[in-house]
C-alpha cells in the first residue's frame, strides 16, 4: 500500500488533520506525526485520541512505511488530556461513558504497540499525563535536556493505573521506580529519565527531532521485516514462561532465516558490500 492510498482511505495528512501532522521523507520510509496544538502545549481531545488511533490503526496496511517518529509542535511534547475539551466533560459522564472512553484511550496504546513499525518518541519540554503514556508506549524514546514527564493522574483524583501503564512502566523502569511516579505524580527530568532508563539518549533542543529521524532512519533502511518480528516478539513474550518464549523465538527466527534479506545480507558480507534490504 503506498502512501496515496493511505492518505486516499485515512485523511492523515497535515493539513487535513485537526490536531497533528502527518508527514514522510522523500521515499515515504520513515512517517513524522507531529501533535500540532502549540498553543495549549499539544493536548489530547476525544477527536485527537480517535484519529491518532485510526492512523495506527492503519500503518497495519502502509507497508512503505517503515519507521514513525512521534513528537509535538514548539517546545512541548504534550500536556496530556484537555482540561476543558476531555476533563471537564468526564467528570458530568455515567460510568457506561467513562468505560467507553477509558476503552478507547487504552485503544490508542494498543495500536501503537501493535503496528508494525518502530515507533520513536522524540520529547521536548511537558510530557505529561496521557503525553507520558504516549512516550511510555514507542519503542525508543529520545529527548531533550529540557523534557519534564509526569505521570500524574494522582494529582486529579485517579489511579495511576491509566492506559497500560501500571503494566508497561515498570518493564521499562523497574517497579520501584515507576511505583514512585505513578503513586506521587511528580516530574521526572530529562537526566533522571535518562539513567532509569526511560530516555534511550539525550540531545539538545536544536538537533533533537533530526536525530530521532536519523536513528529511525537507520532503522527503516535495515532489515524491516525483521524489525517487524522483533517488536512483535517483545510484547509478546511478557507474559510467556522461558520454555515459551524461547520456542517461540526458534519460530520467529526460522521465519526470518526464509527471507530474501537473509540470503541478501549473507551474500553482500561474502562479497564485502552493504546489503540492501527488501523486506521479504
Amino acid at each position: 500500500m503506498t502512501n496515496a492510498m493511505l492518505d486516499k482511505k485515512r485523511p492523515f495528512k497535515g493539513h487535513k488533520a485537526k490536531h497533528f501532522l502527518f508527514e514522510t521523507d522523500e521515499d515515504g520510509r520513515v512517517a513524522t506525526i507531529t501533535l500540532n496544538r502549540p498553543e495549549r502545549k499539544n493536548p489530547l481531545t476525544f477527536e485527537s485520541y480517535e484519529e491518532l488511533g485510526d492512523l495506527f490503526r492503519s500503518l497495519h496496511k502502509a507497508s512503505d512505511v517503515r519507521t514513525v517518529v512521534l513528537t509535538g509542535a514548539g517546545d512541548n511534547f504534550s500536556s496530556g488530556g484537555d482540561v476543558f475539551e476531555i476533563i471537564e466533560p468526564l467528570t458530568r459522564m455515567a460510568m457506561p461513558e467513562l468505560l467507553s472512553f477509558t476503552r478507547m484511550t487504552g485503544d490508542l496504546v494498543r495500536q501503537i504497540r501493535a503496528c508494525p513499525q518502530p515507533v520513536i518518541a522524540a520529547v521536548d519540554g511537558i510530557c505529561a499525563g496521557a503525553g507520558a503514556i504516549l512516550a511510555m508506549s514507542a519503542d525508543y524514546r529520545v529527548a531533550t535536556p529540557e523534557a519534564k514527564t509526569a505521570f500524574l493522574f494522582t494529582r486529579v483524583g485517579l489511579a495511576g493505573a491509566d492506559m497500560g501503564a501500571c503494566g508497561i512502566l515498570p518493564r521499562i523502569i523497574g517497579q520501584g521506580r515507576a511505583a514512585e511516579l505513578l503513586f506521587t505524580g511528580r516530574s521526572l527530568s530529562a537526566a533522571e529519565g535518562h539513567a532509569w532508563g526511560f530516555y534511550n539518549a539525550l540531545h539538545e533542543r536544536p538537533v533533537m527531532l533530526a536525530e530521532a529521524q536519523r536513528f529511525a532512519r537507520n532503522l527503516a533502511d535495515g532489515p524491516w521485516f525483521a524489525h517487524a518480528m522483533t517488536k512483535k516478539m517483545l510484547d509478546q513474550e511478557w507474559s510467556m514462561g522461558i520454555e515459551e518464549l524461547i520456542e517461540s523465538e526458534a519460530q520467529a527466527q526460522a521465519i526470518c532465516m526464509a527471507t530474501g534479506d537473509f540470503r541478501r545480507a549473507f551474500e553482500a558480507f561474502a562479497a564485502k558490500s552493504k546489503p540492501v534490504f527488501e523486506g521479504n
